[in-house]
């Protein structure tokens, strides 16, 4: 007998192939998938309300006698149908009707009626509520609460609760196997696996209803912990897998003592100690898969050079990938000035890069002439091969999908061996996606700011006080700093009502006639783009106008002033990341949050947290609440940690038991891994790959 992971829908009546292709949406394939698909709120029609006892805003049965039906006229026509049962009567209202519903309501005839109660011209009146009329005798009540559930076109709630009772029927008689060691679930008093699901599709009225909506009756969280460990063993199982391969064995020399020596300050002890955790993955002969947190201005490009220096060194090249190519380029300034001392050749390599150059590349790249090759998404084009790639650094990886991240990593592939991997971000994760995301990645975090860096004042002001700005602006420039000025938008929308870049600057020339203003956006040519921004970073321009563009990899110790317009329309990681292009030298820097219009609640609380925080970490856990692990994440990472019923927020507490327990069933039960990874996710072995 098939198990119910293996019976597919259409094996139930009424799930032909029509059916069956509309509950793909839904991601239901099998019987299982249709049982995890659980109720988002219940019914009560186990029990009738007397009439004489209704309130608004109710949702109960009644029953009672039709007293009258008849058509009235108001506003809009309608059928108004007079119930009674002795305690009181309420009134059925139908706005669309035909005459054989009319008729059908006939004076005298026993109605029953399910809806929501609410006040109306006649008094309590339901609204197009369902109800059944008595053909001999009424059907007998519900015994337990009926469940709603999200639907889809072509499949109503009547078919979902059809196909999901005989779903059930098939769960009594071949039910599931419980894959969680049975000292877990007596140590939690957990349900076995039948028993919550028989729990969540039919609970008793006297249930906890709310309970099993918010996910706190141990029949939800006997779900969730086993989704939440099934995820956890796709990582370390994915983790497990990674680590079986070889990679080259790299041991520290004395270049990173010259690079050291060299720079005019000292490395912060977090710098010092993350170092030592790469140093200590880099001497394994299995490859690393290192993340390193750092707060904007922390000094990650700092670390990654020294384990750049690591991998030259033995002999082997360095290839560092950015998102974008004004970050590339910023890297590539740092890489240029801390190496070129020492010797070696850095190479640039990405999209728009002339023919003749990017020729050169390749052939430096292919060769081993070029010893560290920082680019963009142009690294792992068809095109570019390596001659000995050891170590692979990407920064800000959750910009880029897992198969881009692989395609890199496969470029340094020889065999068995694999190159070394650093994945770097200044975009804090919070600890819940961490553990639940990138679990199967060895984390370090530099929490220390380098000596000399001052806390950023914030401030948030309403449009209004613009001339108050550009005076600030005008006063902080002719003191010799400079100022960043940040537009949501590049050209005027009339729908978004947001000051434009280019409108902007041509404002400020006008205001500040002594000033110098360059502006930088997307849509520049790449090399028009450079331009702007170097003359800025060489001190040539007091002000940059530019978008978003500017929200990572633009350093300029000089710049001590940043205004964000229409700041409310950005995210609270954006805010924060544009906030670090200042503060990056010795001088008071200060960041001016400028909102237009009234703020709806969720701004309020975003730009409020801008203001009383400069903690990076702090500001991600704030901005995973508001906005929840999806929208977080963006779409090129959400595939990556698609629960199903687990809700990372919500259930935040049962990330480590799920860690736990994932390790002892490892350990204890590794017969169990596979089929709960496969009952669990649809991907299995591709699972968070990086």
């Amino acid at each position: 007998m098939k198990s119910l992971a293996e019976t597919p829908v259409t094996a139930l009546k009424g799930a032909g192939p029509r059916v069956a292709e509309r509950l793909v949406r839904l991601g239901i394939h099998t019987v299982e998938d249709l049982l995890f698909h659980l109720p988002f709120r219940y019914e009560d029609r186990t029990r009738i309300v007397p009439i004489g006892a209704l309130r608004p805003e109710q949702l109960v049965v009644v029953e009672g006698e039709v007293l009258a039906a008849d058509v009235v006229f108001g506003r809009r026509r309608s059928l108004l149908c007079r119930i009674g049962d002795g305690t009181g009567v309420v009134s059925l209202r139908f706005y669309h009707f035909s005459a054989a519903q009319k008729n059908n309501l006939e004076r005298g005839a026993r109605v029953r009626v399910y809806g929501e109660v609410r006040a109306g011209g006649s008094g309590l009146e339901f609204y197009h509520p369902e109800y059944e009329v008595a053909r001999g005798t009424l059907a007998p009540l519900e015994k337990s609460l009926s469940p709603i559930y999200h639907a889809t076109e072509g499949v109503q709630q009547r078919l979902m609760r059809n196909l999901m009772a005989q779903a059930l029927t098939l769960l009594k008689q071949q039910p599931p196997r419980d894959l969680l060691p049975s000292d877990v679930l007596q140590q939690s008093s957990l349900p076995t696996l039948q028993t919550a699901l028989q729990k969540l599709h039919t609970p008793l009225p006297d249930d906890p209803v709310d309970m099993l909506l918010a996910g706190e009756h141990p029949a939800v969280r006997r779900l969730v912990i086993e989704e939440m460990v099934a995820h956890q063993l796709g990582m370390l199982s994915k983790r497990a897998g990674q680590k079986a391969q070889s990679a080259p064995v790299m041991k520290p020399d004395g270049l990173r003592k010259k690079l050291l020596s060299a720079l005019p300050f000292s490395l912060t002890g977090a710098q010092q100690r993350v170092i030592q955790d790469i140093d200590g993955d880099l001497c394994q002969p299995s490859p690393m898969l290192r993340l390193v947190q750092g707060d904007v201005g922390s000094g990650k490009t700092l670390v990654a050079a020294c384990a750049a220096l690591n991998a030259i060194a033995n002999g082997y090249q360095v290839a560092l990938m950015a998102p974008t190519e004004i970050l590339a380029e910023q890297h590539l300034r740092n890489f240029l000035h801390w190496l070129t001392p020492l010797n070696i050749r850095v190479t640039w390599l990405v999209g728009s890069l002339g023919q003749k150059a990017r020729r050169e590349a390749y052939s430096d790249m292919a060769d081993g002439t070029a010893q560290v090759v920082v680019g963009t998404h142009a690294l792992f084009q068809d095109a570019v091969e390596f001659n000995q790639l050891g170590l692979v650094i990407i920064d800000e990886q959750h910009r880029f999908g897992v198969h881009q991240r692989l395609a890199l990593r496969e470029k340094g592939r020889r065999g068995e061996e694999v190159p070394h991997q650093l994945v770097l971000t200044a975009t804090p994760i919070p600890r819940t996606l961490a553990m639940s995301v990138y679990g199967d990645l060895d984390t370090s975090v530099i929490d220390e700011m380098p000596p000399g860096r001052q806390a950023i004042d914030t401030v948030v002001i309403g449009e209004a006080r613009r001339p108050q700005i550009v005076e600030r602006i005008r006063n902080a420039c002719l003191q010799g700093t400079q100022a960043y000025w940040v537009c949501t938008l590049i050209e005027e929308s009339e729908a978004l009502q947001a000051q434009a870049a280019e409108d902007t600057v041509q404002a400020l020339q006008i205001a500040l006639p002594e000033l110098t203003i360059e502006l930088v956006h997307g849509r520049m040519k790449p090399k028009q783009k450079a331009e702007h921004m170097a003359r800025f970073a060489n001190n040539e321009a007091h002000v940059l106008v530019a978008t978003t563009v500017i929200e990572v990899g633009v350093d300029v110790p000089n710049a001590t002033l940043m205004v964000i317009e229409n700041a409310e329309r950005l995210g609270l990681s954006q805010l924060h990341q544009l906030r670090g292009r200042v503060g990056r030298g010795a001088e008071k820097s200060y960041c001016v949050l400028m909102y237009s219009g009234r703020l709806s609640e969720t701004a309020q609380r975003r730009l409020h947290i801008m203001r009383d925080t400069n903690d990076g970490f702090r500001i991600a856990e704030e901005d995973l609440k508001l906005r929840g692990p999806g929208e977080w994440l963006g779409t090129r990472q959400t595939g990556d940690m698609a629960f199903r019923i687990a809700d990372l927020m919500r259930d935040e507490a049962w990330l480590e038991p799920a860690r736990d327990t994932a390790e002892v069933i490892l350990k204890k039960y590794p017969n169990h891994v596979q089929p709960l990874v496969k009952r669990w996710l649809r991907e299995g072995d591709d699972y968070a790959d990086v």
